[in-house]
């Protein structure tokens, strides 16, 4: 039944405004994305595994990169929603949670057999060590499409894509 309802719900939310209006992504809006993946993985790990105590030491080490890369975030949604995005960022938010919760029921077991050294890998990396690059090495889940928009040289077109695949 829950698997049923967590499905249900992704694919309302999929259907939702924010599915429409796709834009492209700047490098920076890319790491606010991946950081955001990353935590929210790493809170589904930890309420899922029994690690709360390491993510809490993770949003306590991490503070300041997580709150820089949260307000970036919230730029993004309110540079592509206007007086839309709050509320399309926290669907956003609650669809990222729905598709890892929902991948933990997949994996059943193995679940915190895969993610659990996540966190130990987070909590291991070195003082100053960069979480954007840490995250953006992970390919974490996307439950959107985000294309970079980053400025290709003259007489090239480049697009990147980043999706819902880990």
């Amino acid at each position: 039944m829950r698997r049923l309802f967590v499905g249900l719900f992704a694919t309302a939310l999929l259907g939702a405004p924010m599915a429409a209006a796709q834009t492209c992504t700047r490098p920076a809006d890319l790491s606010a994305f991946d950081v955001a993946s990353l935590k929210s993985q790493l809170m589904v790990t930890a309420l899922s595994c029994d690690a709360r105590e390491k993510y809490n030491s993770f949003v306590m080490r991490f503070r300041t990169d997580l709150m820089v890369q949260e307000h970036a975030l919230t730029a993004y949604f309110d540079r592509v929603f206007g007086r839309r995005g709050q509320q399309e960022h926290d669907d956003y938010i609650t669809l990222l949670a729905n598709t890892q919760s929902e991948a933990g029921v997949h994996d059943g077991s193995l679940f915190c057999e895969r993610n659990a050294k996540l966190l130990d890998e987070v909590l291991a990396l070195p003082p100053g060590a960069s979480l954007t690059g840490y995250a953006s090495s992970k390919g974490l889940v996307h439950p959107i499409s985000l294309e970079s928009c980053t400025v290709p040289p003259p007489g090239t077109q480049v697009a990147q894509t980043r999706s819902g695949q880990r």
